[in-house]
């Protein structure tokens, strides 16, 4: 199998964290295949010096123009508001136009807010994407080309890739590593080299993590609904806490969700027993108390039923 040539982006303001990271974990997956499967390059829109984020000033190896690779890595940058991003994109107009220029082979991967740049480029046009969730309406208002699915975390396409989240080139890194050695690969290195936190397990569950939630009231119920019994999580007790009315909190709930409130509910109860399942060594009876459902019996035929696997079944998966 050819050596795949990954460049990594460098440009004004952008968080190398990231890159340093992906590149750790390529050069890794080199050395426990004992052969180059990856090759990495630092990459600038011009040869000049990159001021980075927090002060770190970095030196590329090759401009873009010259670069023949056979993926890009554009992280994301420094921003915590619309009007940011929009300066952002301002600022790095030439790149933007370089990015456009790239050829046509060359796929792109981008992350969290450096995601906004791979748009603005054109090169996300009719493609489906993800990004950091807090610009979801800017991007949609901005980008109406690009085929938003903010309640995905991750999207691999076979000309781009993006992920939501600063930790966002863990998924990229898994994809690649597993593309080109395998999956037992990536678990390996998973092992040894990242935090012991598996990546969101059932499809089922993958749109409840609080920070994905844009709603207010969303990440309010969740927070909630996680500290309460599973047994007395009632709608009007619910509505109360969160000063609405059990109406309307189901009205919007249905809205924002496409689920009856007592069904997203029950979701975010099997969410966190399917976390104990894969983090903790604790037998199914003990999270079933622990999280107060009504008997352990009643708890495994609700996750099977929600999930397609016994609780067994499940942590055996997805535990790393």
């Amino acid at each position: 199998m050819p050596t795949r040539v990954i460049g990594l982006l460098l440009y004004p303001g952008c968080m190398p964290a990231g890159l340093f990271a992906f590149a750790d974990l390529l050069a890794a997956a080199n050395r426990q295949a004992g052969t180059r499967h990856f090759e990495l390059r630092w990459v600038g829109l011009d040869p000049q010096a990159v001021e980075c984020a927090q002060g770190l000033r970095l030196q590329p190896e090759i401009t873009l123009a010259e670069a023949r690779c056979d993926a890009m890595l554009i992280p994301g940058l420094w921003a915590d508001s619309e009007a940011r991003m929009a300066q952002a994109l301002e600022q790095n107009r030439s790149l933007l136009h370089a990015l456009a220029r790239l050829n046509r082979k060359t796929r792109l991967w981008s992350y969290c807010t450096g995601v906004c740049l791979l748009a603005g480029s054109g090169r996300l046009d009719g493609e489906e994407a993800t990004a950091t969730w807090w610009l979801a309406d800017s991007l949609r208002a901005r980008f109406p080309k690009v085929g938003w699915q903010f309640q995905r975390t991750q999207l691999f396409g076979p000309r781009v890739a993006t992920a939501s989240g600063v930790s966002g080139h863990l998924p990229i890194a898994r994809a690649l590593i597993e593309e080109q050695l395998g999956a037992e690969a990536y678990r390996e290195l998973a092992r040894v080299m990242v935090l012991p936190r598996p990546e969101p397990a059932a499809p089922v569950f993958r749109t409840l993590g609080v920070a994905e939630q844009s709603d207010p009231l969303l990440r309010r119920l969740q927070l909630l609904v996680e500290r309460q019994p599973a047994r007395l999580l009632v709608a009007e007790p619910l509505a109360q806490e969160l000063a609405v009315s059990a109406r309307t909190l189901a009205r919007k709930v249905k809205a924002l969700t496409g689920h009856a409130l007592a069904d997203h509910v029950r979701l975010i109860k099997l969410n966190q027993a399917g976390e104990r399942l894969i983090l903790t060594s604790e037998s199914v009876a003990q999270i079933s108390e622990a999280l107060g459902f009504g008997d352990e019996s009643s708890f495994r035929r609700t996750f099977k039923r929600v999930t397609g696997m016994t609780p067994l079944a499940y942590r055996q998966s997805f535990r790393l």
